[in-house]
């Protein structure tokens, strides 16, 4: 059997890797890492977090939790990794910031079928079965050559990371521990939460959207995707809009004085040692000194010191449903796939689950085997063809139930209670990935 390249050991070129090894073909994996570092990276792992540490939601009533459940019975590497590693974080799924990337790089380097090979990729290899993962921050002559293989625009769009703190440089006299409504894993909570009165808000929003921006020297216009929004441009948005996002105190209760805060800023574990935390929705653009001065404007963070500053980067992405097919390999080269971020998919999860999907295409090509598409039913399937079927404007998106067909009751009428809805889309998907992998004599197992 043919070997297979994967280009990049981020999370989807590490997903891709593992699919495609477990099924017993070789592998070759190039990562440049730590060898020559992106803007953003700062270790040599594999599937090192960029921005924050929580996978999301893991539950079947939210579509990446279904997305999760989905790539667990596909036996993914990633969630495997991600539930040996995980940190509390009430509903969502969240993993030690250095455990968790430690654990897939260990897994694959020490995998008899997977050759690392710590080299920079600057070219496409036209004649192998390729998976090309290099990810968002893709530049150079790797990125010229991608262009040049697809012969379509390249879009730009603009992320940014939150900041962390040390855990004991935050004042526990003024902030509390707890989660939105008392859902989580421990009695105490999985947050630190630091509450606004209407008074400290405002001083807080005024120097907030006042503070000095990092220039984005070479970038041509700042664009930002919505689902990762630099906490200062929520803001500029006006006063109240912070409230309903990141800063709503609904759900919370400040036992320091028995009422609801105003405004309330989360503070969620970074690693495994709960030596560090990340401010929860403060992606930021923002200068260095700049957070520390209006940061420390949040109540129990005035001595707060800074384990990391917010950081902006770039991020390309492909046209992707002008180049690629469904099975995600390119439109006029059937031996040469795309996974991850640099598809379309915004998400850590959404990102492995390319990776998942292009590896077990890639393996199939490789035994002979006709490509997989995935059922509209299943969340994959949804993914992979709202970043295939054409669009005028295309843009990154997670992965929503809106991209899933609809479900009705069984007199044909709409169900109205979100949670029921949720938990029969996810039913109905499960049945179907379950039956179309048996179908295949794919695994598919609970």
């Amino acid at each position: 059997m043919e070997k297979v390249t994967v280009i990049g050991a981020g999370l989807a070129g590490a997903e891709a890797a593992w699919q495609i090894a477990s099924r017993g073909i070789a592998v070759d994996l190039y990562e440049m890492r730590p060898n020559k570092q992106t803007v953003a990276h700062q270790t040599g792992n594999f599937a090192e977090l960029i921005c924050s540490n929580s996978l999301r939601a893991d539950g079947l009533t939210n579509a990446v939790g279904l997305l999760k459940e989905e790539m667990r019975r596909l036996d993914s590497l990633i969630l495997q990794c991600a539930d040996k590693t995980k940190v509390p974080a009430g509903v969502a799924l969240a993993v030690e910031r250095d455990g968790f990337p430690a654990l897939v790089t260990e897994t694959l380097t020490n995998h008899p079928l997977v050759n690392v090979i710590r080299k920079e990729a600057t070219e496409i290899p036209q004649d192998n079965i390729v998976i090309i993962a290099s990810g968002p921050l893709t530049e150079g002559a790797l990125a010229e050559d991608i262009q040049r293989l697809v012969g379509a625009e390249y879009l730009h769009f603009h992320d940014a990371v939150a900041p962390v703190v040390e855990a004991d440089s935050i004042d526990m006299t003024v902030a509390f521990r707890g989660s939105r409504y008392d859902k989580g894993d421990s009695p105490e909570g999985d947050y630190i939460n630091c509450p606004f009165t209407r008074e400290q808000y405002d001083v807080f929003y005024e120097n907030l959207v006042s503070a000095e921006l990092h220039p984005l020297h070479d970038f041509e216009e700042e664009k930002v995707f919505e689902g990762c929004m630099p906490i200062e441009v929520m803001a500029k948005r006006g006063p109240q809009t912070m409230l309903y996002g990141p800063l709503k105190p609904v759900g919370l209760n400040n036992p320091h004085t028995g009422e609801q805060p105003y405004a309330v800023v989360q503070l969620r574990q970074d690693n495994g040692a709960a030596t560090q935390y990340n401010l929860v929705g403060f992606q930021t653009r923002l200068t260095w000194g700049e957070q520390k001065r209006v940061f420390r404007l949040i109540p129990g963070l005035a001595q707060a010191e800074f384990a990391r500053f917010g950081v902006m980067h770039r991020n390309t992405y492909l046209n992707s449903p002008t180049v690629l097919k469904a099975d995600l390999s390119l439109r006029n080269h059937e031996n040469i796939f795309f996974a991850g971020q640099i598809t379309g998919v915004e998400g850590y999860i959404e990102s492995a689950a390319m990776g998942l999907l292009a590896g077990i295409n890639a393996a199939r090509l490789a035994c002979g085997e006709a490509p997989l598409v995935f059922p509209l039913e299943t969340a994959l399937g949804s993914l992979a063809n709202y970043i295939t079927i054409p669009a005028a404007n295309f843009q990154p998106s997670n992965i929503t139930f809106g991209m899933m067909p609809p479900m009705f009751a069984a007199n044909g009428k709409k169900i109205r209670n979100k949670q029921e809805k949720a938990l029969l889309i996810s039913e109905r998907s499960l049945t179907s990935l379950e039956k179309f992998c048996k179908e295949l004599g794919e695994k598919a197992g609970e």
